[in-house]
């Protein structure tokens, strides 16, 4: 007599949950298969951000924070300088940030710059020293804006020119790593940034030729990511329709100041400062706005209205820090305003809602709006010197605007 199968016996019972778990898991690998987070990061609203890294030595001597809007295709940066000072948590202490920077295991890092910016980091992407020329000699060169020229007196004397330059492989690379002796670090920073930016702009540029089989198998494996080959495709693809020619990089600003034996760059305001534009930088490429308004910088003119001295130009550098342009400073009509006023002339509340926001100002008087069918605030007025006028109150802490 054949047997059949015994329903009770706990050994099917096991055995079709196995089955049944299998099946679960197969169809969660489909699920994944066929969506790449990658996909589904650039055809979201969320901003991107992916970090930059400029690898010599074992040390990022250039960290560049991208944060990219897919949505709205725009984009703003963040610079990083290698000894800005901050506790450092895998020890502890206070330390240069690049300190935390491992090349073969570069989460500590990346936890570090989260934690200054107050941001999560979704992709990380390394150019190392040895590799950087021959990126760029694929791309067959990055033009670059130079401001003055430079020269370099090593073993084989090198000559940058003022002036538009396209650099090639071994060109890039001194440029990148060199550093003169008479150079302050803000020079040097600002000189990586610099070349940052014309590198991504050429990329960009020459992305479409760079998207073919051989330059492809060439390309990639110079990359450092952790990022698969079609997902760092499909990036650099959406990186390739932005102008980079608008999109600022802020570093990150502060003082420098003697800790444990060496000169650390200390975020001003204990880094509440870069955290509060980077946070206003994302919600800025989240607006649907018209480009115009969106890509326009808005002019301010600081006001002293207290008797404390060189507070317009401190308060100047601080407002500059959020992207705006102060064009000048100096003392207001009497010394004696108690609250901090902003008078508006673009006629948009929710631009100067952003502006005042800077700062926690609710004082805010509108003044000569131009309709904007007539040309108006969507377009710089030159009728009037700025487009906000911040006068200081002894209510202003030298950061916010206190009891409004």
């Amino acid at each position: 007599m054949k047997r059949g199968v015994n329903i009770s016996d706990p050994s099917v019972f096991l055995l079709a949950a196995i089955l049944g778990i299998l099946a679960a898991g197969g169809f969660i690998f489909f699920r994944v298969l066929r969506t790449d987070p990658i996909d589904e990061a650039l055809a979201g609203k969320q901003v991107i951000n992916i970090l930059f890294v400029l690898e010599g030595d074992g040390k990022p001597l250039g960290s560049y924070v991208l944060m990219y809007s897919p949505e709205n295709n725009r984009a703003a940066a963040v610079s990083i300088p290698g000894d800005v000072g901050k506790i450092i948590r895998s020890i502890n202490k206070v330390d240069r940030i690049d300190s935390a920077y491992d090349p073969k295991n570069t989460g500590a890092f990346i936890s570090e710059v989260e934690n200054l910016l107050d941001i999560g980091i979704g992709y990380l992407v390394v150019f190392e020293r040895e590799k950087l020329g021959k990126i760029v000699d694929l791309m067959e060169g990055v033009e670059l804006f130079i401001p003055q020229t430079l020269e370099i007196y090593g073993e084989v004397p090198v000559l940058f020119s003022s002036g538009n330059t396209l650099l090639d492989g071994d060109k890039a690379g001194q440029y990148v790593w060199f550093e003169l002796e008479e150079e302050e670090p803000e020079q040097i920073y600002l000189r990586r940034e610099r070349f940052f930016l014309g590198f991504l702009k050429s990329l960009g540029e020459k992305f479409a030729e760079l998207d073919n089989p051989q330059t492809t198998a060439a390309f990639y494996p110079l990359l450092k990511t952790e990022m698969s080959k079609p997902a760092a495709k499909r990036l650099f693809q959406a990186l390739s329709a932005l102008d980079f020619n608008r999109v600022s990089i802020q570093p990150v600003a502060g003082n420098y100041r003697e800790v444990s034996g060496q000169d650390l760059l200390i975020p001003h305001y204990d880094g509440t400062v870069i955290k509060d534009i980077v946070r206003q930088a994302q919600r800025s490429l989240s607006q649907e706005s018209s480009g115009a308004l969106v890509e326009r910088v808005f002019t301010v003119e600081v006001l002293n209205g207290t008797p404390t001295t060189g507070l317009a130009s401190r308060t100047a550098d601080l407002i500059r820090g959020f992207r705006y342009d102060v064009v000048s400073t100096g003392n207001a009509d009497r010394n004696d305003y108690e609250k901090t006023e902003i008078i508006d002339r673009t006629g948009y509340e929710d631009v100067v809602a952003v502006f005042a926001d800077t700062i926690n100002c609710e004082n805010i008087r509108y003044e000569s709006r131009i309709p904007e069918e007539d040309g108006g605030p969507a377009l710089r007025n030159m009728d009037y010197g700025a487009d906000f006028t911040l006068i200081i109150g002894r209510d202003f802490n030298g950061r916010f605007v206190t009891g409004n």
